[in-house]
């Protein structure tokens, strides 16, 4: 299988959450997909759990497992992934001013390819100006982030609109990630088929 048919982007920090981030990574792996984790510079970074417990009326935040990143935001090609997921936790709050990413980001949503933002990751497409009449679910704490730059939230554990998927927290990942799933495993085709007929037409001396 090619790579470049098979390879999504995950985007972490320190402090991104430890459950929104592994369980669409193995998710992926299962489905025989190549995640690639992308951070501000290669190396290990700390993730985090990232819960409201019984008696707080706010998060709590207590470290969690690692994550190794692949790839530095600088050096990502986005023509060369299929998809992207937005991890949530604390990490979204300073990743979003990464310009680097902010590009990555726009690159995405302007070629409609599958996005998926759980709690929040609706942060960074917020700053990157990409949710202008979109609906999104996310944590509740983050509806201003999203209303304020044009966005419509919508208190569901999934929200399919168009390529963008969605849920509030990773109590929501049986709901969410599925559908995201189902529309990678659609781009794949798309992009194998593709490759296929241009791979015929070189085996052809075609231009």
């Amino acid at each position: 299988m090619s790579s470049r048919s098979s390879k999504v982007l995950i985007i972490v920090g320190d402090a991104s959450e430890t459950v929104d981030t592994l369980y669409p990574y193995y998710r992926l792996q299962e489905s025989r997909f190549t995640p690639i984790v992308a951070a501000p510079e290669v190396g290990v970074y700390n993730m985090v759990m990232h819960e409201v417990k019984p008696g707080w009326t706010i998060t709590k935040e207590w470290e969690g497992y690692t994550i190794r990143a692949d790839i530095a935001f600088r050096d990502i090609v986005p023509d060369e992934y299929l998809g992207l997921f937005l991890s949530g936790g604390r990490a979204p709050e300073y990743l979003r001013y990464d310009k680097d990413l902010v590009e990555v980001t726009r690159h995405f949503f302007e070629t409609h390819k599958p996005i998926c933002s759980v709690c929040h990751g609706v942060e960074i497409p917020a700053y990157a100006g990409c949710l202008e009449g979109r609906r999104m679910a996310t944590v509740p704490k983050c509806r201003f982030d999203l209303e304020v730059c044009g966005g419509i939230f919508v208190n569901e554990p999934c929200v399919i609109d168009g390529n963008l998927v969605s849920g509030r927290t990773y109590h929501d990942h049986g709901h969410f990630i599925g559908p995201w799933m189902e529309l990678l495993m659609e781009a794949r085709r798309r992009s194998l088929s593709v490759e296929s007929l241009q791979a015929a037409g070189e085996a052809d001396g075609l231009p």
